[in-house]
């Protein structure tokens, strides 16, 4: 079903793990409707509305915040059409419980505007909202946190997508004919995806994972983290689950995050070494000596060869994939001999194979050793090293699906991981917003709160929805990230509105 799309930018369906949403079209001078203007002209005193930096940064169950929500705020765009059945499969009555409960809006707010008081990189910033009924808005914006908050409330949208900060608002590009809307800012992003795995797993295809293929994940998100941090000296980089089958970074150091296209697509560059296959069908081809970074590689990458690749999914079992490894080999004579004694045990295990290689390598005269152990590395990267969907790391005004949000196929949440102790998360035991939903209810059941509350005005905190579920560590690991990131921000800030003021006095 094709779905509408607002302001006339085409956004065609992907099969895949999410729809892809096609990059920034150019500024368009269209005529200004009421509405547009409508949707630019916020109060002064609104832009600071509730962005006191307290604890309440989520609302508790209460029939105060359900009927905030019922009766939303008047609208800043179309309102959209009531479907009683979103086309991710979950009721939007569900999705509304979870942003009024659940969703962190506040520390949201803050990880993108890089601070507590509102600033041009939250302002500016572009989102996409995909809506009940299918429709996509474009080039949406929110001032503060409380209208980020209302907004979403209103709207309830099956997901967003987060894209570049602008040298105006987004929501101006039509009503302000002239004015030049370009990107200068955004995250440096990148995407891993389970599918393009698949020639090498043998667990699970297409959009399945269990624990034995997601170690395919946790060796791209050790390799690029590592490769970040060391090499380029980034900080501050929140890696997220995708909600199904792969994984997404974003590195939020200003450094990285001011980065031209062409630096963007340099780091990108640098990080990818399978590609397409050559005449012998290998898809790594290394210079020697190996450049530091792909020497630090093969050394992590080891060990997860010797469990993931050989012995949980067995890869070189079959006889298409044992004739796969017998091309990588550098000679021939040992391939053949190698296919002989395969072909009289055809049900040898990969460990096996593997052992082999360098078993009847001694037995042939002449051989290469080291033409043979530089094959060898590059087996091991070709089957283990991190497969990036480069395209999304090369260009800013990319979107890319916010943390937090709800998969619309296995109903979990985007939640944020520890990319330096990755090895312990389970994608398996993320919660899906019922189950969410369901705990929040049963911890008000088994805990009701005291009568005695109510009559001597007792100030104690009140315990707000996400901590009472399984939500609480991720929410509590990106309020940690946030913190971080902003104590690191504060000169950064300070600097740029010192030539901000540089510049205003200069002009003046």
């Amino acid at each position: 079903m094709p779905h509408s799309i607002s302001s006339n930018d085409s956004a065609p369906r992907d099969n895949g793990d999410d729809e892809i949403l096609p990059d920034a079209p150019a500024t368009e001078n269209n005529d200004t409707t009421e509405e547009q203007k409508a949707e630019t002209n916020i109060r002064l005193e609104d832009l600071f509305a509730d962005d006191d930096d307290d604890d309440d940064e989520f609302p508790a169950s209460s029939a105060a915040d359900v009927k905030m929500a019922s009766s939303p705020p008047p609208a800043l765009t179309p309102t959209p059409a009531v479907a009683p059945k979103g086309p991710s499969g979950i009721d939007p009555e569900v999705m509304l419980a979870f942003y009024q409960r659940l969703f962190p809006f506040r520390p949201m707010f803050q990880w993108l505007n890089h601070g507590v008081i509102p600033s041009p990189d939250m302002v500016n910033r572009e989102f996409a909202v995909f809506l009940q009924n299918e429709a996509v808005l474009r080039y949406q914006s929110f001032a503060t946190a409380d209208l980020f908050r209302k907004e979403i409330l209103r709207l309830n949208p099956t997901r967003f997508e987060i894209g570049p900060v602008y040298s105006t608002n987004p929501r101006d590009r039509k009503s302000r004919p002239g004015t030049q809307m370009k990107p200068v800012a955004k995250e440096l992003v990148f995407d891993i995806d389970m599918t393009d795995y698949d020639d090498v797993r043998t667990c699970c295809s297409k959009a399945n994972i269990c624990h034995k293929c997601w170690a395919f994940i946790t060796m791209a998100i050790k390799i690029v983290d590592t490769a970040l941090r060391e090499d380029f000296g980034f900080e501050h980089i929140l890696w997220v689950y995708s909600g199904r089958r792969g994984a997404h970074a974003w590195v939020g150091d200003h450094r990285a995050r001011t980065l031209p296209d062409d630096r963007r697509k340099a780091i990108a560059g640098y990080l990818e070494l399978v590609k397409g296959n050559d005449k012998s069908g290998k898809r790594v081809n290394l210079k020697r000596p190996l450049h530091p970074h792909v020497a630090r590689s093969v050394k992590l990458l080891e060990p997860y060869f010797n469990q993931t690749t050989l012995i949980d999914q067995d890869v070189f079992l079959g006889e298409s994939q044992a004739e796969r490894l017998l091309g990588l080999l550098p000679d021939k004579k040992l391939s053949e001999a190698l296919r002989r004694k395969w072909d009289s045990t055809p049900d040898r295990t990969s460990t096996n194979k593997w052992n082999d290689i360098v078993t009847l390598a001694k037995t042939i005269n002449g051989l290469d050793a080291k033409a043979l152990k530089d094959a060898r590395y590059d087996i091991v990267l070709e089957y283990t090293y991190p497969r990036l969907d480069a395209e999304v790391s090369k260009k800013m005004i990319h979107l890319l699906k916010s943390p937090f949000v709800i998969h619309p196929g296995t109903g979990r949440v985007c939640v944020p991981m520890d990319g330096r102790n990755i090895e312990e998360f389970d994608p398996l035991s993320v919660p899906t917003v019922t189950e969410l939903l369901a705990e929040i209810d049963e911890y008000d059941r088994e805990n009701p709160p005291p009568a005695s509350n109510a009559e001597d005005g007792s100030s104690d905190r009140k315990i707000q929805d996400y901590e009472k579920t399984r939500l609480k560590p991720y929410v509590d690991y990106f309020r940690s990230f946030v913190a971080n990131l902003i104590k690191d921000e504060r000169p950064v800030k300070r600097e740029r509105g010192a030539e901000q003021a540089t510049n205003d006095a200069m002009e003046f």
